[in-house]
């Protein structure tokens, strides 16, 4: 390696540390979201496959709170640590596809500094394990054009594995990796080869947990995020939340280099065939079908986690490799002289919004009711109301208000979701005697209130009305009723609506 090789290699190196540092520090006094708190929950008991998503978000955190605690840096550490070899995934994947140190740093850099992977490594959802896992798809993928051995298959296998026990969009790199290889004469030769195969092995080897636990449980997994979008659910409505969510997620600048980049890609035939293939397909093969989902439901923006590998290294490309003419030569010059300055700015921003409201002069935003400030007092005023009340346990009505409450309430307090109990299989059910007498059940206040409690039991009082507050903005207002001489079974066990006829 020479000199500038050297030089660029350690200047990545400190800008990836101190965007991460960054990251630790804002995790440490930003609340957690609540759903955060739902998976830390998770976290508690580990099992092959939950209702919502597969395991691995469970097991990030898991291993962050063995290691800080349960605290809002516990349950973020790993997942935020997990970004150094992320980014050196993408480092050597752009290296061997594209050549040059230039082209991997900025590969590097790019992805550090977009919003999915500054706020999705800080938020830690399942997106964030599959951000990773992709990253070393992608780079194995590098590695088997690089080298022709097979055993790099196996590498291929264990990454998407890792991807599936993430999320289940992972399942889109077998169709991507079967066009790649299709597309380009020189790797079609795999298709006789029994690595790939083997590879495929793997995958499905680790992502056994899954189907097993799916297997026990109806299926309801499955069934749940397999049936998201159907055909006669027809919204077009929804694909106008697609460029505006990304270029948000990307930052605007990267985003104009990636789309320059795929376009250079495609048309101006940027670097090898093969190398190029292989960004377009674990591109497009994804997004195309999050556009046809569009069509018929909501597409959330950090869906696209896994695409953004692919796309910062096309970006990189453009940057670093193509002839442009003078005026776009321009505009990338300076997306990329901004782009790092711009995503610094905008993750500051969104940390300092979502923990005070400045911004915005202190009204409303998307922030205010999923980041958990204020849960802290509320949770302490809540505990006062329960043990005022003598109430061993509190009722809740969805997950988010069970995490939340769960995290800020003294470890060790009774809270149960009083339905959807599918959520809370993989917990011990919780001991009858602490449903049997008096409860208090947290909920916001709702036009009409509850009727169904006045069902379950003989009497429900008001015994507390509580704000979270932002600052001087009141996000939610809290009814806490004392509910007593319960009826019959307080939960509502009926089964999940994907399992209904």
């Amino acid at each position: 390696m020479g000199g500038a090789d050297a030089r660029i290699v350690r200047n990545t190196a400190l800008v990836i540390l101190a965007l991460v540092a960054l990251r630790l520090v804002a995790a440490a006094f930003t609340p957690i979201t609540f759903d955060e708190a739902y998976y830390w929950m998770w976290s508690k008991n580990l099992a092959g496959g939950y209702y919502d998503h597969p395991p691995m978000v469970a097991y990030v955190i898991r291993a962050g709170t063995m290691i800080a605690g349960d605290t809002e840096l516990g349950v973020r550490l790993v997942s935020i640590l997990l970004a150094l070899p992320m980014s050196y995934a993408i480092y050597r994947s752009a290296a061997i596809l594209f050549g040059g140190a230039r082209v991997a740093a900025t590969s590097a850099i790019l992805l550090n500094v977009t919003m999915m992977a500054s706020v999705g490594t800080l938020i830690v959802t399942p997106d964030a394990p599959l951000l990773v896992a992709s990253s070393f798809v992608l780079f194995f993928l590098a590695k088997v054009l690089e080298t022709g051995r097979g055993i790099w298959w196996l590498a291929v296998g264990a990454a998407i594995g890792a991807a599936l026990l993430s999320k289940y969009t992972a399942m889109f790199f077998g169709a991507a990796i079967l066009i790649w290889l299709a597309s380009v004469p020189k790797l079609r030769r795999w298709f006789l080869s029994p690595w790939p195969y083997l590879g495929g092995l793997v995958a499905l080897a680790l992502f056994s947990p899954v189907i097993l636990w799916n297997a026990d449980h109806q299926w309801v997994s499955f069934v749940k995020q397999l049936g998201r979008a159907r055909i006669e659910d027809f919204r077009p409505v929804f694909i106008a939340e697609l460029i505006p969510t990304q270029i948000a997620f990307a930052t605007p600048l990267v985003f104009i280099l990636g789309a320059m980049g795929l376009h250079a890609l495609t048309w101006r035939r940027a670097g090898a065939l093969a190398s190029r293939v292989l960004i377009e397909t674990m591109f497009w093969t994804i997004v195309a079908y999050f556009v046809w989902h569009s069509l018929h439901a909501r597409v959330e923006a950090n869906w696209f986690a896994p695409v953004y590998p692919p796309f910062v290294v096309a970006a990189a490309a453009a940057a670093n490799l193509v002839q442009w003419k003078p005026r776009a030569r321009r505009l990338v010059d300076f997306c990329l002289r901004w782009a790092a300055p711009t995503g610094i700015v905008m993750f500051a921003a969104l940390i300092l919004q979502a923990n005070t409201g400045l911004l915005s002069g202190y009204r409303r935003d998307a922030t205010a009711r999923s980041v958990g400030v204020g849960w802290r007092e509320l949770a302490a005023n809540v505990e006062a109301a329960r043990v005022r009340s003598g109430a061993p346990c509190v009722l809740t009505p969805d997950y988010g208000t069970t995490g939340w409450l769960a995290f800020y309430l003294p470890r060790g307090t009774c809270v149960v979701q009083q339905n959807q109990r599918i959520r809370w299989v993989n917990m011990p059910e919780p001991d009858p005697k602490l449903l049997a007498g008096k409860l208090i059940y947290v909920d916001e206040l709702r036009p009409g209130g509850h009727p169904f409690l006045n069902d379950l039991f003989t009497q429900v009082t008001r015994v507390a009305e509580l704000q979270r507050k932002r600052g001087p903005l009141m996000v939610e207002t809290y009814g806490v009723d004392l509910l007593e001489g319960a009826k019959g079974d307080v939960l509502d066990r009926s089964p999940p609506p994907e399992l209904l006829p």
